[in-house]
């Protein structure tokens, strides 16, 4: 495949769109953005042109919470079903992603980082596997949501240190509130490993104390933690109230109302919000049993729940998260484009290479389509390889 690779005749989102600006082009040459202009696209030389007839240029998305769709799901330390999984990412507009882990037992864990390990970077035909999100095993039984509370555990140092030291996770989700857990916190700070709140019952004093720490993200918010009261602003209030945080959010509709997302949106600002999926094994696949773990979950109409109700996760893809948060705020694409694609980026710290369409940053790129709101991907670039087309693009 040719390193040079020309996009033009669109509609360009970039850190500084307004929404206003004419239709522009974007030049790649060896894996990077080598130029963006406006107007009429230079004269190049050989590799691959491409007229986007008017459609959007936006970033490509980075999920930094999933774990897994197409039947597959990164702890069943599987490297064809990691690779299904990039490849089912990508037709949804995700160039980079990190592969997330569930609570449960050391060894299964530490096959899961193995494999993973062995993988980092680009995939054929698929999103960039950028490492871990440690999702547990550190947290609250009371907020355990599916996670298992047969494994949910505090921070031994011997057993956590093994999985830091496999140098592969750049996330860390775990419950603040316990004292076991904060020199956790301090030593993934130390690493350059972003740390999470998540399942946790902490209260608001508790939430400050991680802060400074250095916890910088709360997992999923709304879902499996302290809810908001006013005489008691618990995890979510330190969260919708901290610049230094930011807030990953579920938009499917199902795991948080459109009001509660316009609120989150309204308190922490659209480069405050990240969007996720939370997608598990059933994400692209047709409603029915699945496994999780030693146990099954039930999808049916887009919702993943335990026998006894309770959410396991989405199906959910970041086009749909996206077109989902759009219609949930009432916020422009040139405002809301980087709770998709920049705000994970320097939430993870890769935002000097991936997260928006600059010069110099990596060819991570997503056309799409906008019919009366709704986002449709028609052609996924990671690295300045096309990985997903659909249909004729140009």
């Amino acid at each position: 495949m040719s390193d040079t690779l020309l996009i033009h005749n669109a509609v360009l989102i970039t850190p500084t769109s307004t929404g206003q600006e004419s239709r522009g082009w974007l030049l790649c040459r060896d894996g990077k953005i080598a130029g963006i202009g406006y107007g009429a696209a230079p004269a190049v030389d050989g590799g691959e042109t491409i007229n986007a007839d008017g459609l959007t240029l936006l970033p490509g998305f980075i999920d930094v919470h999933v774990h897994g769709g197409m039947g597959h799901e990164a702890m069943d330390a599987d490297p064809d079903g990691l690779r299904a999984m990039a490849r089912f990412y990508a037709a949804h507009g995700v160039t980079a992603f990190l592969a997330t882990t569930w609570t449960d037992s050391a060894e299964r864990i530490t096959a899961a980082l193995d494999v993973i390990a062995e993988l980092i970077g680009p995939q054929p035909d698929g999103a960039t596997l950028l490492g871990v999100h440690l999702e547990g095993p550190y947290l609250n039984p009371a907020k355990c949501g599916a996670q298992s509370t047969v494994h949910i555990r505090r921070a031994a140092r011997d057993e956590a240190l093994r999985f830091l030291d496999m140098d592969v996770i750049r996330l860390l989700a775990l419950a603040p509130e316990y004292p076991e857990n904060h020199w956790l916190i301090t030593e993934c700070v130390r690493r350059g490993i972003a740390v999470s709140a998540a399942h946790t019952a902490a209260t608001y004093d508790e939430m400050q104390t991680a802060i400074r720490l250095g916890l910088t993200q709360a997992t999923h918010t709304y879902n499996a933690m302290t809810g908001l009261h006013h005489r008691d602003p618990g995890v979510v209030g330190a969260a919708l109230t901290s610049s230094a945080v930011y807030c990953e959010l579920i938009a499917d509709n199902i795991h948080v109302h459109p009001a509660a997302m316009q609120v989150l949106f309204a308190a922490k600002g659209s480069d405050g919000v990240i969007l996720i999926t939370d997608a598990m094994r059933g994400a692209g696949m047709p409603d029915g049993s699945y496994p999780i773990d030693d146990r099954t979950v039930m999808v049916r109409d887009g919702a993943v729940r335990l026998p006894d109700g309770t959410l396991a996760g989405s199906t959910l893809t970041m086009d749909r998260a996206l077109t989902n948060a759009l219609a949930a705020t009432g916020q422009p694409l040139a405002q809301l484009w980087q709770s998709a694609s920049l705000n994970p980026a320097r939430a993870i710290h890769v935002a000097d290479r991936k997260g928006s369409l600059d010069v110099g940053k990596d060819a991570d790129l997503v056309l799409v389509d906008i019919v009366e709101g709704a986002i449709t991907v028609r052609l996924t670039v990671a690295e300045g390889r096309i990985v997903y087309r659909a249909g004729k693009t140009g």
